[in-house]
């Protein structure tokens, strides 16, 4: 509890307000809610987070994660989610610690400890919910204060990351993480079909380029890419449409249909409707909600 207690402080002194905020340290980022928030889409990255205070819910397909400051979350491929603060107040605002996850080191690490070959139980889920030990959270710590001392970070900041990933690859989420950094896994192959749809989501969608760049057959993709993101190819493509038509209304007051259109949609209708299904409400009437409350659109 001490470990969390100064952890708390950490975050708390390097957040002015609610929202993101981005650190020195490469790839560190922290989070402050000072209330409980409505449901936010975003996309969540391969990351390692932590909570200090507080307590969130992130929904990925119909999988539901809910943790506090005695668990921690490894997602490890690029997946839309909902989440939600759930626990937070003025007094004791929800605060939260995000390290995005570098595959390489990952690699160098398993050819270290002699991890590369060894046999794992597949993991295809995306997301993995732990509870955090307290050598795992020392490495948080020493990789956190090292705000206070600038000029050490670009020296020490990489050696506590590798320590990170290193209790990591030791926990009971090490499966999942080798899968990211193993290149015929199941969760490399979804991965290679992410960054195709990410690369092409304003384009007709071709579920055949999608499976020629996950060296996977059709069918094997569809059960995959379900398994790991919870939702099926198609599916993936129509959230990463819609959450870009609805950040271009939002920071460009763009139309509609306009911004429908630029996302890859001919029919305004149907955007429109796909729209209100995933986002509980039609363009404009969402954006004037986002706009009166900026928190709901920040995912962090």
């Amino acid at each position: 509890m001490q470990q969390i207690a100064e952890l708390a402080q950490i975050i708390d002194q390097w957040t002015e307000g609610d929202g993101v905020t981005p650190t020195a340290v490469p790839r560190l980022s922290m989070a402050r809610a000072s209330k409980i928030t409505e449901p936010m889409h975003g996309m969540h990255q391969p990351a390692f987070c932590v909570i200090a205070q507080g307590r969130k819910q992130v929904m990925v397909g119909d999988r539901v994660y809910v943790y506090g400051p005695s668990h921690h979350l490894v997602v490890t491929v690029d997946v839309p989610v909902v989440g939600q603060v759930i626990e937070a107040s003025p007094e004791e605002p929800y605060l939260s610690l995000k390290l995005e996850l570098d595959t390489s080191i990952v690699a160098e690490l398993m050819l270290a400890m002699g991890m590369s070959d060894e046999a794992a139980r597949p993991e295809r889920l995306c997301m993995a919910l732990n509870p955090t030990a307290p050598e795992l959270i020392d490495a948080v710590l020493r990789l956190a204060r090292l705000l206070d001392s600038p000029r050490d970070i670009a020296v020490l900041a990489p050696m506590a990351e590798r320590e990170i990933l290193y209790r990591l690859l030791l926990g009971d989420q090490a499966a999942l993480l080798r899968q990211i950094a193993t290149g015929d896994s199941s969760t490399r192959q979804v991965s290679r079909a992410i960054g195709w749809i990410k690369q092409n989501f304003k384009k007709p969608f071709s579920i055949e380029a999608v499976a020629m760049e996950a060296r996977m057959s059709t069918s094997s993709l569809h059960a995959h890419f379900k398994d790991v993101t919870g939702l099926s190819p198609l599916q993936y493509q129509k959230q990463l449409r819609l959450q870009e038509a609805r950040r271009l209304i939002l920071s460009q007051s763009l139309d509609a249909a306009i911004a429908g259109h630029s996302v890859g949609y001919d029919s305004p209708s149907q955007f429109s409707r796909e729209y209100s299904r995933l986002f509980g409400a039609p363009p404009l009437k969402d954006i004037q909600r986002l706009r009166q409350s900026p928190e709901r659109y920040a995912e962090g």
